[in-house]
């Protein structure tokens, strides 16, 4: 699959089998994060791998009671009201049963920590439907960052204090085997042109 392919082809992928893929193939999709631009070259994004199933499962457990502790309001962004709705409901998993999870962090205060780590999902992100991988962007833990009891879970997997959780991405093989690659319209994202008529 060439690299336009790879773009055009990838569609976030919630439905993922609790077979792990092997470390080598997760390891090339960590190394095409780690190869995203950043800010004044600064590859300052901590791409942290997570793949035990109990820690994961004790991670979602402790996700939704922390949002289901919240309480919504009228400004509250749409996908973390639905993160609290299903929260309070019970049974929600915030990583989609994935078997990895691999969590992106950066400095505390560094202006382009969020741009540099998107950078890096993205690039995992095509790589994992270049692999045939499932993969989905996730913003929980971002959303729940300030949460000592997060953080608490966090650090002694390798989040230093000095970081903050930039998002996350659940990483596995999609459970109907490959990967979702239907197409899909694009009506937002407008493109304005100011492009001399004359100019190919």
């Amino acid at each position: 699959m060439d690299a336009l392919d790879a773009i055009f082809t990838r569609r976030s992928t919630r439905k993922l089998s609790e077979r792990r893929p092997p470390r080598d193939l997760v390891a090339r999709v960590v190394e095409a994060g780690r190869a995203a631009p950043s800010g004044s070259n600064s590859q300052s994004t901590h791409l942290i791998v997570l793949s035990d199933p109990e820690m994961l499962g004790a991670l979602a457990r402790l996700v939704e009671r922390e949002f289901a502790a919240m309480e919504e309001s009228e400004d509250t962004y749409v996908s973390l009201r639905a993160s609290i709705r299903a929260s309070k409901k019970g049974g929600y998993v915030f990583h989609y049963h994935a078997p990895v999870l691999i969590v992106t962090a950066n400095r505390k205060g560094y202006g382009n920590a969020l741009a540099d780590s998107a950078c890096a999902l993205e690039n995992m992100m095509i790589a994992a439907n270049a692999l045939d991988l499932g993969a989905c962007w996730i913003n929980q833990l971002h959303w729940l960052d300030d949460r000592p009891s997060v953080r608490a879970f966090l650090e002694p997997l390798g989040l230093l204090p000095g970081e903050t959780v930039t998002g996350g991405l659940a990483l596995g093989y999609a459970s109907q085997g490959a990967p979702i690659r239907e197409k899909r319209e694009t009506p937002g994202n407008p493109v304005t042109w100011i492009w001399p008529e004359n100019v190919p």
